[in-house]
């Protein structure tokens, strides 16, 4: 009976089976593969490329050689050809020659591997249009991947990279290239036959000298030996935005570059600015200078009438010159960190409209102009109105009065003015004035902040409005109506009861900045906030925010990301205190590949 149940336990057929040698890559995914001409291997702790993925399209699968019969769907001959190669976050030393057994490959991602050189054979890819080799440890690249012609994505950053060949010049349609975080003392000279090129990163490398690249719309090269930038870079007529941050430079360069938009030299040693280099900016919409040694802004900053944003920041600037209040287009100006005189601190926080109208309140009035007195018709509640900041500088100002109603006699001082700015900060207001509708075509920048307003639905109304001011209030949400302001460029809600990200504001794609700091939010929506295509700033600390979503790292058109306050443990406080690129660098990071 024992003999039995052994041999019931014993597998009768196991001399007929063949052993098994386990796959790197499970079949079920190889299948597939065939099918849709695509395999994901990422993150998969690989050490090489099993072979079965180099001879996907080569060898016949392993049903095929059991004589397995194939329904309609299974007929691997019908194979497609694989077109995309995902091997992404593995431990690869090495690639094979067999690279070439895949020649119809577009994408092939190798990014975050231990790569340390290439092999030739990457030559024969010619359908490859994107190459992704960064956070690898290559040296150097083979002259054969240079004669790949489609290619239009290269990205090489966090490498050991010293040189390059001289032949890259030939990827004729290369549009992208990521070159940061590598060791280059120098560029090939080739380099500026790229004519497609329009995206290029050197951050983050040892150069000393650069080269004058005429198609590139985006050329970033912070973290560099730069002394002087070289008057040949004027000559790229298709320049948007140049990174120049944590340089040697000594002086704002002199840039030609009529399309030239934003401007990045902070963290440099810049000491003053020249009429000359200021007069060359012509198309400049940011300007960021902070952390430098500039002492003085000249009056001859009023050339730079299309800036919207200018950052000094952390410099030595000691007088600011009532002209900056004079430049038509400027909404932010940061001025934190400047040993200013004159300029009392709490006005400094009010922000820049606040700043703005003080500093143009200082101008001096023309001399020829002496009916803007006091008469002997003014009325004695008059004498509080100036008359001349509304006839001259369009401002209809009664703040500070801690009153519940504006006065009917300041909105008559002003009848037939085109009142372009309003403020009524610092009040006990709890709605709009009703008399405000007066200036429903011309207002353009309303300040109710300070003040104890749960609703602002009349504000809807001016469709002219740019600015709009509401902090330290009482709103827990916006109007719908909001979204058809559709000039708004900048909201200040601070300080009140905002918890989530205001709804209508998703709406309003005209959006460049959003203060939310100090009130009770717990959720943004990156996807929804990534159509706000020109928001540059948004303030949401000291909020409630538990978690922060990878997706907000594509929000790429932020400049300034401020989420310190917040109770959520990712990103670190180390890397939020490293500033708004080093943000959305690790959210991006975060994100599946």
């Amino acid at each position: 009976m024992s003999r039995l149940k052994r041999a019931a336990q014993m597998d009768s057929l196991a001399g007929f089976r063949a052993e098994k040698k386990e796959q790197a890559v499970p079949s079920g995914l190889l299948k597939a593969a065939r099918k849709s001409g695509q395999l994901n291997l990422s993150d998969r702790g690989l050490t090489e490329v099993p072979q079965e993925v180099y001879r996907l399209n080569v060898d016949p699968p392993e049903d095929a050689k059991l004589n397995v019969s194939f329904g309609a769907s299974d007929r691997w001959w019908e194979q497609t050809d694989l077109t995309k190669l995902l091997l992404s976050s593995n431990q690869l030393t090495h690639l094979s020659d067999d690279i070439r057994l895949l020649p119809a490959l577009i994408t092939l991602d190798l990014h975050d591997n231990k790569l340390s050189s290439l092999p030739s054979a990457l030559g024969e890819l010619q359908e490859l249009q994107q190459l992704r080799l960064s956070n690898n440890q290559l040296r150097s690249l083979p002259v054969e991947l240079c004669s790949l012609k489609k290619l239009s994505s290269l990205t090489l950053q966090q490498n050991l990279q010293e040189s390059l060949p001289e032949e890259l010049g030939q990827l004729q349609n290369l549009t992208q290239l990521d070159l940061s975080n590598n060791h280059l003392k120098i560029l090939p000279s080739s380099l500026g036959c790229l004519t497609c090129l329009q995206k290029l990163n050197l951050s983050n490398n040892q150069l000393s000298s650069l080269l004058s690249l005429f198609h590139v719309k985006l050329l970033d090269c912070s973290k560099n030996q730069l002394t002087d930038v070289p008057a040949s870079l004027s000559e790229m007529s298709a320049l948007e935005q140049l990174y120049l941050r944590h340089n040697k430079l000594r002086l704002l360069p002199k840039l030609l570059a009529p399309a030239l938009k934003e401007l990045y030299v902070g963290n440099n040693h810049i000491e003053q600015l020249q009429a000359e280099q200021l007069a060359c900016l012509t198309a400049i919409s940011l300007l960021e200078l902070r952390d430098n040694k500039i002492k003085i802004l000249p009056e001859k900053i009023t050339l730079l009438s299309t800036l919207t944003r200018l950052d000094v920041t952390n410099n030595d600037i000691t007088t600011l010159p009532a002209s900056v209040s004079l430049l038509p287009n400027l909404k932010v100006l940061l001025l934190e960190g400047n040993p200013l005189r004159g300029i009392r601190r709490d006005l400094l926080t009010k922000g820049t409209n606040e700043l703005l109208t003080y500093l143009r309140g200082r101008i001096k009035e023309d001399p020829e102009r002496t009916d803007e007195g006091p008469t002997a018709m003014t009325l004695p509640s008059q004498a509080r109105v100036n008359v001349h900041s509304i006839k001259t500088l369009k401002l209809l100002e009664y703040s500070e009065k801690q009153a519940a109603h504006v006065p009917d006699e300041l909105f008559d001082a002003a009848a037939g003015q085109s009142v372009t700015t309003v403020n009524f900060s610092k009040n006990q207001l709890t709605c709009t004035p009703p008399r405000l509708q007066e200036f429903l075509s011309s207002l353009s920048d309303i300040n109710l902040a300070f003040n104890r307003l749960s609703c602002c639905s009349d504000i809807c109304k001016f469709l002219q409005l740019v600015h709009i001011d509401l902090r330290n209030n009482q709103l827990s949400d916006l109007p719908s109506d909001m979204k058809n302001l559709t000039k708004l460029s900048s909201i200040i809600l601070s300080y009140n009861r905002f918890k989530s990200f205001p709804e209508v504001l998703y709406h309003v794609v005209s959006l460049e900045t959003v203060l939310l700091g100090n009130n009770q939010v717990g959720k943004v929506d990156p996807q929804r906030l990534m159509k706000l295509v020109r928001l540059s700033t948004l303030d949401l600390s000291n909020n409630d925010l538990l978690s922060i979503a990878p997706e907000l790292g594509l929000c790429t058109s932020l400049r300034s990301l401020s989420l310190e306050g917040n109770p959520f443990r990712a990103p670190r406080a180390a890397i939020v205190a490293r500033g708004t690129d080093a943000v959305l660098d690790y959210l991006r990071s975060r994100i599946p590949t």
